[in-house]
């Protein structure tokens, strides 16, 4: 579910002036509205430059997601916006992100973007997994697996994003070509094997339009989705479709049902092969 939101001239004096012991003065605040998971959620300009702030009241149930991205973004060189700055005051945790420049991914079929976010993923296969705290695939799919032998194919070294939302993508047109297309919002960022965000983008991809063996066609492009075993693939589909029939049935919005219905189409497409 969507996360109240507050504009920074909300922040209690003392977090504002925490922001901008690393900023300056703020000269311009835009809000913006993408993502569930922040109550603050802004673009700031001063005299030195330009970030992306989010935050949560340090008491919020997923407070931790701020910790994890904080710890998980030294090691997304090329895969993510630069953590410049991180604060604690006045009851606020705050982030500060380098402000890309950009669109967010357009995950429809034939759309150019497509192959930007394979050379994302690409690259993000081919980055270690830090030795940092993270949940493991299996244990984050534990209770929707049709089978507790099917967990054996979601487990693995390597590190995963997991939430391929399109929004989470932004895609530079003016950066070099194979190159342009960022991941943002790595609270979810989980330890598993390769071959997973492949997957979850699969999902995406049907929900933006695609039939499944056209979304499965782009997740080809990425090297790890050849490791994929043909029951694991199966598995991880039933799993996604159980995952996000809860999901829609607790927030049946728009979004949620159409991802339901994409999970379920992959797996109805899984299951006749």
């Amino acid at each position: 579910m969507a996360t109240t939101r507050f504009g920074l001239d909300q922040l209690p004096p003392a977090a504002r002036a925490a922001i901008e012991k690393h900023t300056g003065p703020l000269l311009t605040v835009k809000e913006t509205t993408d993502g569930f998971n922040s109550e603050i959620a802004a673009r700031v300009t001063s005299t030195t430059g330009t970030w992306h702030i989010k935050g949560l009241r340090a008491d919020h149930p997923r407070a931790w997601t701020q910790h994890r991205e904080a710890t998980v973004a030294p090691f997304l060189t090329g895969l993510a916006p630069t953590l410049r700055w991180h604060v604690e005051a006045a009851g606020w945790n705050l982030l500060g992100f380098e402000a890309l420049n950009g669109h967010h991914a357009d995950y429809t079929p034939n759309s150019p973007d497509l192959p930007e976010v394979a050379a994302l993923l690409h690259r993000l296969g081919e980055t270690p997994c830090p030795d940092i705290e993270l949940r493991h695939a299996e244990q984050r799919l534990e209770r929707y697996a049709a089978r507790p032998d099917d967990l054996r194919h979601f487990a693995g070294p390597h590190l995963l994003h997991t939430d391929l939302n399109n929004t989470n993508v932004l895609v530079d047109d003016h950066a070099p070509q194979g190159n342009r297309a960022r991941l943002v919002d790595w609270a979810w960022a989980t330890r598993g094997a390769a071959w997973l965000d492949a997957g979850y983008w699969t999902i995406w991809l049907i929900a933006a339009g695609h039939t499944p063996a056209s979304a499965e066609h782009w997740a080809t492009e990425i090297p790890s989705w050849h490791t994929a075993p043909t029951e694991g693939i199966a598995a991880f589909a039933a799993a996604n479709a159980n995952v996000w029939s809860e999901i829609s049935a607790a927030d049946p919005g728009p979004w949620t049902l159409r991802l339901a219905t994409a999970a379920q189409a992959w797996r109805t497409h899984r299951m006749s092969l």
